[in-house]
């Protein structure tokens, strides 16, 4: 398995990797067509092509087996949520804006790879530490982050279609 930086020919097969993956970390109430809509104005391929042209942007790419297996987008710049804002310290910081990997490789060090591959990028930028926001109900991505050394700072809402759910804020300070 390989993590690297996607190009602008991945666009369609992230596109699908966050079709499959995204509504796992959905509380299991959310409605369908909230999902739906979120895979379609933020998950789109068009969407991902516009992340991968964009210099705050970072999308890094889990390959198995020739195969995108799993994917994160990490956002450079302050954060815009003025809940994230007041309880995220270190700076500059980087945002894990997304992490999934497909249910066949849950468990296979794909997300670890991932994780590890984010980090070190975040230092060799010379981010201060990185953050993220996580549903409250995604218990297994909780205890993942906590195994990396995240903690929870506060609480932010996360808007998807008519729904807000209730989200975490975790953020690993590097010194």
């Amino acid at each position: 398995m390989i993590v690297d930086r996607a190009g602008l020919w991945d666009a369609e097969t992230l596109s699908d990797v966050a079709a499959a993956t995204f509504p796992l970390a959905c509380p299991p109430e959310t409605a369908r067509d909230d999902i739906d809509l979120f895979l379609a104005q933020t998950l789109s391929g068009e969407r991902f092509g516009e992340y991968l042209n964009d210099a705050t942007k970072t999308v890094l790419k889990a390959v198995a087996d020739a195969e995108i297996v799993g994917y994160a987008m990490l956002i450079a710049g302050e954060p815009t949520d003025p809940a994230v804002t007041a309880v995220v310290t270190p700076r500059p910081v980087l945002e894990i804006n997304k992490m999934y990997v497909l249910p066949g490789h849950h468990s296979t060090g794909v997300s670890t790879a991932l994780m590890h591959a984010t980090l070190a990028h975040a230092r060799e930028e010379g981010f201060a530490g990185v953050w993220l926001g996580v549903n409250q109900q995604n218990h297994r991505a909780q205890r993942f982050y906590a195994k990396h050394g995240f903690v929870v700072v506060g609480r932010k809402t996360f808007s998807m279609g008519r729904e807000v759910h209730d989200d975490f804020v975790m953020q690993l300070p590097f010194s």
